[in-house]
């Protein structure tokens, strides 16, 4: 890994990518990016590694040029397996530590040292990540700005008769999380899938519970959730954030969703002064 560390005392270097030792906990790390075009209270962009460790540095180097043009602050939190093996989940109790409180360390510290604006927030997550970042809006709506979710293994459903994390009912393995539709119905979100990404992996959760529930594969899952989201916000009349962006001829390998970094970016970057999301012609399906 070529990142660099820095002394203790940090002193925010632009133009490089920076692997931090948490102060709060010498064992967590994170990657920070600081464009030379952010400007103060500049937005952050949270980007969410998926289950294999390579991916942590890899997929936030892939976002570097996208900062650099929009003035983003990238973070990207390290959810090792040793502390955060149910990360994925946000951390639940007895399943290591908790993931969301992580984060929330993370960006307490990077507001500390950067002045970034940490209250609203864009985040990518690509497999795994893609797994915290769509349970992350849905427990955390207000700090959330927009979110793309890359290929999420499998969802949680805004089903209030499940408990999470198939569901939204409330459990005691995450104290003090508590899901509110009317509240994460109105989050930009854009879900992407690969029409090549249909092998079984990993994160897949290929288990009849998950099948019967949300499809076999990820492109069933995926266009399952977006369906079980609108259908919730007409149920509350609201108008839908959510959307499916499908990927042609696109794998699940971040190599593959690297050649669409210029499309993730169009997304990403929507009109702040309209209260819904549209994005450009032609790209959802």
């Amino acid at each position: 890994m070529d990142s660099k560390h820095t002394s203790s005392r940090w002193l925010p270097r632009r133009g490089e990518l920076l692997r931090r030792v948490l102060k709060a906990d010498p064992m967590s790390e994170y990657l920070v990016y600081i464009p030379n075009s952010s400007t103060v209270n500049s937005h952050v962009l949270v980007s969410v590694h998926g289950i294999y460790d390579k991916s942590w540095y890899k997929q936030a180097k892939m976002l570097i040029p996208l900062c650099e043009r929009q003035g983003f602050v990238l973070l990207a939190p390290f959810f090792n397996d040793h502390q955060y093996p149910d990360y994925q989940r946000l951390g639940r109790k007895g399943r290591g530590n908790r993931a969301d409180l992580f984060l929330h360390l993370c960006l307490q510290e990077l507001n500390t040292f950067t002045g970034a604006n940490t209250t609203q927030l864009r985040f990518f997550g690509h497999s795994g990540g893609a797994q915290f970042v769509h349970r992350y809006l849905m427990a955390y709506p207000h700090r959330v700005e927009f979110a793309i979710v890359s290929a999420a293994g499998w969802y949680t459903f805004p089903d209030p008769s499940l408990k999470f994390p198939y569901g939204i009912r409330a459990t005691a393995s995450l104290p003090s999380v508590i899901f509110n539709p009317e509240a994460y119905l109105k989050v930009p979100v854009i879900v992407l899938v690969g029409t090549h990404d249909t092998k079984q992996s990993k994160d897949l959760m290929n288990i009849d519970r998950i099948n019967k529930q949300q499809g076999f594969t990820r492109i069933d899952r995926a266009r399952n959730w977006v369906a079980a989201m609108q259908a919730q916000a007409r149920a509350y009349g609201i108008s839908s954030q959510v959307n499916i962006l499908e990927l042609a001829e696109t794998g699940h390998s971040l190599i593959d969703l690297g050649h669409e970094i210029s499309l993730i970016e169009s997304v990403m970057h929507f009109n702040h002064s309209n209260d819904s999301f549209s994005a450009p012609a032609g790209m959802l399906n």
